[in-house]
């Protein structure tokens, strides 16, 4: 019954009348999504790291309530180009700098600070907050005024929490764009170089962009209803990638069923329906693999994990749904000018199906030499380190950044950004006494009262750079302190940094091995095989490790980077797992389809020579709009970017062209079936094949 109703599913959307109609229909849905949803704005993106429930969330919402200032505040830092001493002239003109400041920027400036080497001064500044978004235009006024009013011989920059939330979203202005154009470059380029047509690659480049807005548009209808944070540009990287890598799986088949079929709807509905399950099991896999995010803390993890979902399975409906009919109507004109005719010469065997005869000649011992190389990149990963320090959140130096870097060099490290401390007054003078002793704290500040609460409040300034690691662990370390003095709350954006860089983690021990559950199924499903499934599995997980650790040497290099940002690991891990076994899914299937009619060595060997040319042009494809992320700003998405590409690139030449075919041929030599189900074996080759058999894989 099942294949029953792809067949008629398939003769409907390349039928000369069914075509017309699928064509007409899609239009009409995305007519309807185009002018209900083009008007709604997308979410903005999220500048804060607070994670909620934690004692740094549960410290900024006391103070905010018991607050009676309802001012934000900024830095304002000089410093000479030269880097000498700040002379009494300097000294003055940054005196005198606080009542122009009132004047014209409409901000309040407090004491000046002068470095005790002399070289950097700091001035704080003040307004009145009404709002997010008036905060952010106080602050731009702030730089405008700076800059039309230069002080002689200084360099001033402003840094802060606000300044870094504007650098954050002027580095965002156009990236989207640039972003988009530069993967639509990539796509057409490497289209063109496989289809080697001046037609066919707009097919489904077309296609997979109709995908994209439509993804992106009801991306931020899910945004908005449930108040979902993500990024946009990841989105559309993920559904022009894997939307081009079903395409492409979809119109090779259909040209190797053109060199055998005179009707060309005939050879697009068989296409289609040999296909159809590779697609949709690599779907559904990178699909529930991106839900689990949904059970993520933080919320950016959360928010793009759901709309890339949504995104996916809009790629895979218009593949599946809009490009056969767009295809049936186009006719084998499409592939001008090496337009594939019935009785057109094959190659038996290519660089693909030669590399994998090679390996199965010692099939053991080749897999075995694979798998050392990629337990070598692996190991990379004891030496990674995780979670960036503020400065070096951007690839380019940001005036915040650079800021924030002067104040680190010439004041006392922890005084511009001190850890905040809540306890209660009974236990506020032994806690007070027993931080102090703590290793890496420089003081404790006054004790002070939180408005009309029982809460006291106090700081400890950190001896070391407020957002290096070590701080980090300093917080660790008096909350361990803190702990047995009853209630006490320590925050502050070192503690904000501490609770996000945990609660990452936290989502990674969690979701990736129910990623890999789901991988795990999925391969169950397509192979029928426990056995098969586990193996190929664990291959994608060792690939996966494999890509971290390699991109982690490559990234500290090209990025310039101590660290990889802690969102990476789990955004990579779930990439390079669900994308990964896409080619380890279109080669299975090819693979469980070419034993019914040969034995195991010969069909591994066709199978890599028929998919080896599609699946190395999808990974350069699903690479290359990776790399795209490397032209935004933030190192976070440079580094995601770089180790997916690589991950992706290593699967498609190593994994897939070498590894599974000496990984499949050992498991077939052991005796045991490769696949269950219908599938034959190595072990059943040699039986005839029933008239039923053929009806399920035709």
């Amino acid at each position: 019954m099942k294949v029953s109703v792809i067949s008629r599913v398939a003769r409907s959307l390349t039928s000369r009348r069914g075509a017309r109609i699928w064509v007409a229909a899609v239009i009409a849905v995305i007519a309807i999504v185009f002018g209900s949803l083009s008007s709604l704005e997308a979410p903005a993106r999220s500048d804060s790291s607070i994670v909620n429930g934690s004692d740094s969330a549960q410290v900024q919402q006391i103070l905010d309530e018991n607050s009676h200032d309802s001012t934000t505040s900024a830095l304002l830092v000089a410093s000479k180009p030269d880097h000498s001493a700040l002379s009494n002239q300097d000294k003055t003109a940054l005196e005198g700098l606080s009542t122009e400041l009132s004047a014209g920027a409409h901000v309040t400036g407090g004491r000046l600070m002068i470095s005790e080497d002399q070289q950097a001064a700091m001035l704080p500044v003040s307004w009145s907050t009404v709002s997010k978004e008036a905060d952010r235009q106080t602050l731009e006024d702030l730089r405008n005024w700076i800059t039309q009013h230069p002080a002689q011989r200084l360099d001033l920059q402003v840094t802060g929490s606000t300044a870094f939330a504007v650098d954050i979203t002027n580095a965002f202005a156009g990236a989207d764009f640039t972003l988009l154009a530069v993967t639509v470059g990539i796509v057409a380029l490497l289209l063109i170089l496989t289809y080697r047509s001046p037609v066919l690659w707009l097919l489904p480049l077309s296609v997979v962009g109709i995908a994209d807005r439509s993804a992106s548009l009801i991306a931020n209808l899910l945004g908005n209803l449930w108040g979902l944070s993500f990024d946009s540009g990841v989105l559309s990287v993920l559904v022009f990638g894997a939307g081009t890598n079903y395409a492409l799986l979809l119109i090779s088949r259909y040209r190797d069923e053109l060199r055998t079929q005179e009707d060309h709807r005939q050879a697009l509905a068989k296409a289609w329906t040999s296909s159809f399950e590779a697609i949709l099991t690599s779907n559904l896999t990178v699909v529930l693999a991106l839900l689990t995010l949904g059970l993520a803390v933080m919320e950016d993890t959360r928010g793009l994990g759901i709309v890339c979902a949504a995104g996916l399975l809009i790629a895979a409906f218009f593949v599946l749904f809009l490009l056969p009919p767009v295809l049936a109507m186009s006719g084998r004109k499409a592939f001008w000018p090496l337009v594939p005719r019935p009785g057109s010469v094959i190659k038996k065997e290519n660089f693909f199906g030669r590399a994998a005869r090679l390996v199965m000649l010692r099939p053991g011992l080749n897999l075995a030499a694979l798998i050392a190389l990629l337990l070598v990149l692996a190991s990379a990963l004891a030496g990674t380190r995780i979670g960036l320090p503020q400065v070096q959140q951007f690839r380019t130096a940001t005036e915040s950044s650079s800021a924030m870097e002067q104040l680190s060099a010439h004041f006392p490290a922890g005084e511009a950004q001190p850890i905040t401390v809540l306890a209660h007054p009974d236990q506020i003078d032994a806690l007070g006494s027993q931080l102090a002793d703590v290793h890496d704290v420089k003081r404790v500040g006054p004790v002070r009262d939180v408005g009309d609460s029982d809460w006291r409040q106090f700081s400890v300034v950190p001896a070391i750079d407020p957002n290096s690691s070590q701080a980090q662990d300093l917080v660790a370390k008096l909350r361990t302190v803190a702990g047995n003095n009853g209630q006490v709350l320590i925050g502050g954006p070192t503690a904000q940094q501490l609770d996000s860089h945990q609660m990452h983690l936290r989502d990674l021990y969690v979701i990736a091995p129910l990623i890999m559950f789901i991988c795990f199924a999925m391969l169950g499903w397509l192979t029928r095989s426990w056995r098969t499934a586990l193996a190929l599995g664990l291959v994608n997980l060792l690939s996966a490790a494999a890509a971290v650790g390699l991109g982690s040497l490559v990234s500290s290099l090209v990025f310039d980077a101590t660290a990889l940002d802690v969102q990476v690991p789990l955004l990579a891990f779930v990439f390079l797992v669900a994308l990964g076994v896409d080619y380890t899914i279109f080669f299975t299937h090819r693979v469980r389809q070419d034993v019914q009619n040969h034995e195991l060595e010969p069909a591994i060997e066709q199978a890599a020579s028929r998919t080896g040319s599609v699946i190395t042009s999808a990974g350069l494809v699903l690479a290359g709009v990776f790399a795209a992320l490397a032209t935004l700003p933030l190192t976070v998405l440079g580094q995601l970017g770089l180790i997916v590409g690589l991950g992706v690139v290593l699967d498609t030449f190593v994994v897939r062209t070498l590894l599974l075919p000496a990984l499949l041929h050992t498991l077939g030599a052991s005796g045991r079936p490769l696949f269950g189900g219908t599938s034959r074996d190595a072990k059943h080759a040699t039986e005839p094949i029933t008239p039923k058999e053929c009806e399920f894989h035709a």
